[in-house]
């Protein structure tokens, strides 16, 4: 694991797959939230009999398709980018990553096509609960994917059910178990699912309500948005509930992006929670007395409340995290970073001292000396329990100084806040929207529908910018201590990554542009039209 990468190849891989990662995820909660939503509605229809929900749900589904459809596309690009941009993280680490998306393309996708034919297709070929099962089906099989994609990404914020061999110098898994059902993979799933339903409503209330403002499809616009609106709370309140666990899994596996989310760079006790604020951004992590904020407004002991199931627990900030010495949850003192670079760059040495001791063994073996063959052995297996007994700090042994563990503070801090500003604000816009839905008549109020139109991108935002906490805040670690970005890519030229990038960029931009502007065209004839067209394919 002796790499030396160009630092271009580097930052230009890391900025082609987050291009990838954002384009894809432009398109994927879509397909989730209205798979949810559109099952709903045709239950509905099976249960009631209604033929006006049977074409409100065939008309969503037509929107499903546009969107699953370009959606493909962006996650197949994104899982080959493994293996070309990042095949040193691939080689390490992929027979544990390679197993869950191996099960989200065998089984969830798989799955996920099969019914999504008889969905599209089936109107007037099988009975209606057939029909209704399909529709279920093809919900479940895009949560199942999410759920595999999930359980990879939450391995690699807390690597577990886990074991390095060193023979292969490839991680192994030996607890699958562990790996799926990590707290961490559990809460990432429902926190990710629950966004995903949050854009699917929001966007059917928006789109129905610029039915309402062209006074079109009144009764398909109103039934929509009741269904949706309380789709939508429900959502963004678990989302809330979500979040906390997600935010209370971070304080424990990876304190320094607690600290990056909060811009908290000297750790207390009783640490309050930022509620609004702007980092000072001058602000170093050392030989720097300024305060971290040129404003702030927090509730106090909510983060250690939140973080640790406790008021008055003691909250690390960065430089507590850098420096080491504080005592842990678990009552042992936190290393510091020079001594886990220590003990890292141990665990590297033993396993090129390991290596240069089984091909020593080998070629005593070959040459017929026995003698020399045990010796060998002997400080082969010395060299093991040294790496093994240091292997947690494996990936600090490529780093440098200890500002390498800081992420980008700023932009961590602002998405974290950001994001949670826009979930408080859909948990008032659908309560608002059911009040005038149920006591008055919606379609008068049209600041709200104006609203309604144009918190569609909200909810888009909201998404990528939790993931932007997600990714940006664990940063440097591909793994989380135990493989860093600067040694998890692939050793190609700039300009090919450079090429691709752009390549990608124009493709991406064509796809979403073509997707926008096929989706207008249908919503523009209307749910009618959609469901005549449909059932004229026989």
């Amino acid at each position: 694991m002796d790499f030396l990468l160009n630092a271009a190849t580097v930052n230009w891989s890391r900025g082609q797959f987050a291009l990838t990662a954002m384009y894809h995820w432009i398109f994927v909660p879509l397909t989730i939230g209205l798979a949810l939503i559109m099952a709903i509605m045709e239950s509905i229809y099976v249960r009631t009999g209604d033929e006006k929900w049977k074409n409100i749900s065939r008309f969503w589904q037509k929107i499903f398709g546009i969107n699953f459809a370009i959606g493909i596309a962006t996650g197949i690009i994104l899982e080959f980018q493994f293996g070309t941009n990042w095949s040193n993280y691939s080689w390490f680490v992929g027979d544990i990553f390679g197993a869950p998306l191996a099960i989200e393309g065998i089984v969830a996708f798989f799955l996920e096509a099969t019914f999504v034919t008889i969905m599209f297709f089936g109107w007037n070929r099988v009975s209606k609960g057939v029909h209704l099962l399909s529709t279920w089906m093809v919900f479940l099989g895009a949560t199942l994917s999410a759920l595999w994609i999930l359980v990879a990404n939450a391995w690699m914020q807390h690597p577990v059910g886990m074991e390095f061999n060193p023979d292969t110098v490839r991680n192994e898994m030996v607890d699958f178990w562990a790996v799926a059902l990590s707290p961490v993979a559990i809460n990432k799933f429902l926190h990710t699912v629950f966004a995903s339903l949050a854009v699917g409503s929001s966007f059917v209330v928006g789109v129905s309500a610029w039915y309402l403002l062209k006074n079109r499809h009144i009764d398909f616009a109103l039934k929509s948005i009741k269904l949706a609106s309380i789709v939508g709370l429900i959502t963004f309140l678990m989302l809330a509930f979500t979040g906390d666990g997600s935010a209370y899994e971070v304080s424990q596996k990876q304190p320094m992006k607690l600290a990056a989310m909060e811009g908290l760079y000297e750790g207390k006790e009783g640490a309050g929670l930022v509620m609004i604020g702007m980092l000072n951004p001058s602000k170093k992590v050392y030989n720097d007395d300024a305060d971290p904020y040129l404003f702030k407004m927090e509730i106090p002991k909510l983060l250690s409340l939140l973080g640790y199931r406790d008021i008055n627990a003691f909250v690390p900030g960065i430089k507590d995290i850098i420096d080491g010495g504080y005592t842990l949850q678990d009552g042992s003192t936190a290393l510091s970073f020079e001594e886990r670079k220590a003990r890292g760059e141990l665990a590297i040495k033993a396993l090129a001292d390991y290596q240069m001791a089984k091909k020593a063994e080998s070629e005593a073996i070959a040459a017929g000396n026995s003698e020399a063959a045990n010796i060998a052995a002997s400080e082969a297996a010395n060299y093991e329990t040294i790496l093994r007994e240091n292997y947690e700090h494996f990936g600090y042994g490529y780093l440098e100084t200890g500002e390498d563990l800081v992420p980008d503070v700023p932009l961590t801090f602002y998405s974290f806040h950001l994001m949670v500003m826009i979930g408080m604000y859909f948990i008032l816009f659908f309560m608002v929207i059911l009040f005038f839905q149920y006591k008055k008549d919606l379609r008068s109020t049209k600041w709200l529908l104006y609203i309604a139109l144009w918190s569609i991108p909200l909810s888009y935002i909201a998404g990528q910018l939790g993931w932007l906490v997600a990714e940006v805040g664990r940063q440097p670690w591909t793994i989380q201590d135990i493989l860093p970005v600067e040694v998890a890519a692939s050793a190609l030229s700039p300009g090919h990554v450079i090429t691709t990038f752009v390549m990608f960029a124009v493709i991406f931009t064509v796809l979403l542009i073509a997707e926008v502007t096929i989706m207008v065209k249908q919503i523009k004839k209307g749910p009618e039209e959609v469901a005549t067209e449909i059932g004229n394919e026989k």
